[in-house]
């Protein structure tokens, strides 16, 4: 059965009393090859907001994210996440929920049960963790179909949810919305607005322009593998 309500762990807590440079990118650049895919990107995030990366195929969002996580390496320049910096004092950010391109889930099971798993490598979670979650994005708790018989959405709620399960301080989400309908989409944003007053630092991508406005303080513009523009939201 679905319930609502739990309390915000300390160590997440807004903290109002300063200002703190939670993610700092400085002089990062990408190469694939001869192809030079992040050119010389800057940029600074705080503790507790949201940043939206706006750009075309193949601006260098997904890239980007990429190497904010650990999942790929900086060519030059460095990334670092709450004073560490990624690659080198930590191969990942050390509190990290995130989906980028399609989730992967083995489909012979539950979605349930894929959470269960991934749950237990950690040990941070309950059982009824996974249950309020689930319940969070919208999915059945008890749903005992196998994730390779789920709908895109389903599989977009399942991936939001193993994201957000272990309550992480940093969100990085590329193109959350995906395979959502309509209702899909309103109760995810206002999923993501909740974890956002929790204090959560969102970092996020999308094709529409209403949900980078509706989640936002700062949308970041990319372009051929640079930031363009940083604008902030009142």
């Amino acid at each position: 059965m679905c319930s609502r309500g739990k309390k915000i762990p300390d160590r997440i807590r807004r903290r109002e009393h300063k200002v703190e440079s939670y993610i700092q990118i400085s002089h990062v650049s990408k190469r694939f090859g001869e192809d030079l895919v992040l050119k010389d990107i800057n940029l600074t995030m705080e503790r507790g907001k949201a940043y939206g990366i706006v750009g075309n195929n193949g601006s260098g969002k997904t890239v980007l994210m990429k190497c904010i996580c650990g999942f790929l390496p900086v060519s030059t320049g460095r990334i670092l996440v709450d004073g560490r910096e990624i690659g080198k004092d930590v191969d990942f950010p050390e509190s990290l929920g995130i989906i980028i391109e399609t989730p992967g889930f083995l489909g012979h099971l539950s979605g349930r049960k894929n959470l269960e798993i991934l749950a237990d490598l950690n040990r941070k979670i309950k059982r009824e963790d996974i249950t309020r979650i689930l319940c969070r994005v919208g999915l059945n708790p008890g749903l005992k179909k196998p994730v390779a018989k789920y709908s895109l959405g389903m599989r977009q709620r399942l991936g939001i949810a193993q994201a957000l399960m272990e309550q992480p301080e940093l969100l990085i989400l590329d193109e959350p919305f995906n395979g959502l309908d309509e209702q899909g989409v309103a109760e995810i944003r206002r999923l993501l607005l909740e974890e956002k007053e929790k204090g959560r630092t969102l970092l996020l991508s999308s094709h529409n322009k209403e949900d980078i406005q509706v989640l936002c303080d700062q949308v970041i513009r990319m372009d051929g593998g640079e930031v363009k523009e940083e604008k902030g939201y009142e």
